[in-house]
């Protein structure tokens, strides 16, 4: 396996993603002009579009300062830009958690978030639509050495006292290594900056690519959004140790309380011994070298109670001088192909996995539901062939029972009408009622009500009681939530089989829906604060109450996130609720009139009978052609779904 696997790998992805997206494309489009399309399916394929358009990999560096996180990123994914993308040298390089990424509507840049804003309201989504709120700096790509410098602000700091260093929550002063810093004159050096933005236009992060490196436990536990959400969503975690300092304390703090809960076969979690190069004693053969280098991985296994084949030793420095200069022997004692490799078996294919899964099931809903309206007016149209039919030779009068038969279906289907209008009234009252309780207003007088108690509360008792009923009232709204759906549900059931069983109608089956992974991810939350504040009743201080005020502010963002994923789930629930009922009646409207349209030019002139059967012979053929062309698309999206991704080829055709 070569050195670029990975990077081969994810190009590999991307082209197998594009080629999804073209025939979902195709297929979107077809069904619009075809008109077999309704609003749920069109809303869904869209939704869907826009996930394959904006789709990313995640993937998240965590370690303690020193670790060699950005030689590690740039030895991984930037060895063929011939020189380091982040800045790695001896020290503290990264002060601020960074995220790598590339979008073409910003100029190349590095956009760092000031320290100041820890005192200021907002999670760090917040200020993320906040331009102003950053101080932005342009990366000039055609110099190496200017970049270099520019991204050097990552190890910016400031000098202040212990109060100022308390309010942002960065330092305990009881802590004694604190203490010792301040002993001198009272100030203690902090990161100048929150949080990187650098937006850099390398060909993986252009075919989305996101990288987030998280520099020491200080930058985790003092921003709440990286617990609770950064670290969680990303696809896969790489935590760093360093072969010349073990696994120390805050190592396996960072790992038991960030990296360790992050369970899940959907998230690869790797362990990396770096800087394995400090035990190439030249004075030790290579057999001892390995076996130094193996105790280490074994230790550091025991320590974090990890089987010991996911321990990684790497040496990223030695790795990216040997992709720079070619050195194959180099990159081989480094270490770092077998890395690679796992992150590419671990990573890559599970990616496709969860992408290949939700499209198919969103193809496979649209194209079933304009099966069945094919085969529905398929059906229809060879009725009234086989009634036409059935006339030939026949006298006037049984033309005319057929006339009156089928005005009696009409009426008979209008008073079904009514009766579906009036259910369609009750439906949009208990819509009304769903809104209410999933609604974005409530959530925010919740959230502002919590947060006028926290800053009337100076003990941490009151702040527990004030989030506590935060999460209850959630919780309420939710459960509430989730009664009306099945009301919905039970009212649409029963409707859907009084039409079929009344009017012919296809019985179709409401789908299935239901809010557990909300709720789920509101207990997630909610144990995130329990640990975090389950402690006995005691003064805050400062700094711990602007701590809990950020932490406040940052779950109270995903929880609204939570909500806002929520309504839009559950209206494209209510509208595949009611749409494929609004379709068939559609559907059967006009087939009704095309019925009575025929009968009444067949009870006008006899003659043309033959001339109206051979139209409804071509229309059939027509059907019957686009059913197969829905079938032919259909086939060729799930072949591109099931695309090795070694062999994937764009389509440019649906």
């Amino acid at each position: 396996m070569t050195s670029t696997t990975l990077v081969d790998e994810f190009e590999h992805y991307s082209r197998w993603r594009d080629a999804v997206y073209v025939r979902v494309e195709a297929l979107r489009d077809w069904l619009n002009i075809q008109e077999l399309s309704d609003a749920d399916s069109e809303l869904r394929l869209n939704q869907l579009l826009g996930r394959l358009q904006e789709d990313t990999l995640n993937v998240a560096f965590v370690a303690e300062f020193s670790r060699g996180k950005s030689e590690l990123i740039n030895a991984i994914f930037f060895s063929d830009y011939r020189q380091r993308v982040l800045p790695s040298s001896a020290g503290r390089t990264t002060m601020c958690p960074t995220e790598l990424y590339y979008t073409p509507l910003r100029a190349a840049s590095l956009r760092l978030l000031p320290i100041e804003t820890k005192t200021q309201p907002g999670s760090l989504a917040d200020f993320k639509h906040d331009a102003a709120a950053w101080s932005e700096f342009p990366l000039n790509l055609d110099s190496a050495d200017d970049m270099s410098a520019t991204l050097m602000r990552l190890a910016d700091t400031l000098r202040v006292d212990a109060a100022t260093a308390e309010a942002y929550g960065l330092i305990d002063p009881e802590d004694e290594e604190t203490a010792r810093h301040l002993a001198h004159d009272g100030h203690i050096d902090i990161p100048r900056w929150r949080h990187a933005l650098i937006n850099f236009p390398h060909p993986l992060l252009k075919q989305g690519l996101v990288i987030l490196d998280t520099p020491g436990l200080n930058a985790i536990g003092t921003e709440p959004e990286l617990t609770l959400s950064m670290l969680p969503s990303a696809h896969a975690v790489l935590f760093l140790l360093a072969a010349d300092t073990g696994v120390t304390k805050s190592d396996i703090e960072i790992w038991h309380h960030h990296i360790a809960p992050l369970g899940g076969a959907s998230r690869a979690r790797l362990v990396v011994l770096n800087k394995i190069d400090g035990l190439w004693d030249e004075l030790k053969t290579e057999t001892e070298i390995n076996a130094e280098i193996t105790k280490q991985a074994a230790s550091s296994a025991a320590l974090l109670e990890l089987p010991i084949n996911q321990i990684y030793p790497v040496s990223a420095h030695k790795a990216l001088v040997a992709k720079v200069r070619g050195d194959a022997a180099l990159l081989t004692r480094s270490r770092l192909p077998e890395l690679e490799a796992a992150l590419t078996q671990e990573l890559i294919p599970c990616k496709q996995a969860l992408v290949g899964e939700s499209s198919q099931l969103v193809v496979e809903n649209a194209v079933v539901k304009a099966t069945e309206l094919l085969e529905t007016r398929l059906a229809a149209i060879q009725d009234q062939v086989d009634e036409l039919e059935s006339l030939r030779g026949k006298n006037r009068g049984v033309i005319q029972s057929m006339m009156s038969k089928a005005n009696e279906d009409k009426q008979q289907f209008e008073r079904g009408l009514q009766q579906f209008n009036a259910l369609r009234n009750v439906f949009a009252s208990r819509v009304d009622v769903l809104r209410d309780h999933l609604g974005m207003p409530a959530l925010k007088r919740e959230v502002s009500q919590v947060r006028q108690a926290m800053e009337k509360s100076y003990f941490s008792a009151g702040l527990r009681e004030a989030m506590g009923h935060f999460f209850r009232q959630v919780d309420a709204n939710l459960n509430a939530s989730s009664d009306v759906i099945l009301e919905i549900r039970a009212m649409m059931d029963a409707m859907y089989q009084k039409f079929s069983d009344e009017h012919g109608l296809a019985a179709v089956s409401p789908p299935d829906y239901s809010l557990g992974k909300y709720r789920k991810e509101m207990t997630r939350l909610e144990r995130i604060f329990d640990e975090r504040f389950n402690t006995t009743l005691k003064m805050l201080t400062v700094g711990q109450r602007q701590l809990t005020a950020r932490f406040f502010e940052t779950l109270a963002s995903k929880v609204v996130q939570v909500f806002e994923l929520a309504n839009s789930e559950t209206e494209a629930w209510l509208k595949a609720t009611i749409s494929p009922m609004e379709t068939q009646i559609r559907e059967h409207k006009i087939q009704l009139k095309r019925r009575l349209e025929s009968v009444s030019r067949i009870h006008a002139a006899t003659e043309t009978l033959d001339d109206r059967i051979a139209e409804l012979d071509a229309t059939i053929g027509t059907v019957t052609d686009q059913m197969d062309n829905l079938a032919r698309i259909n086939t060729r999206i799930v072949d591109a779904l099931a695309d090795d991704l070694s062999g994937v080829q764009l389509a440019k055709t649906a």
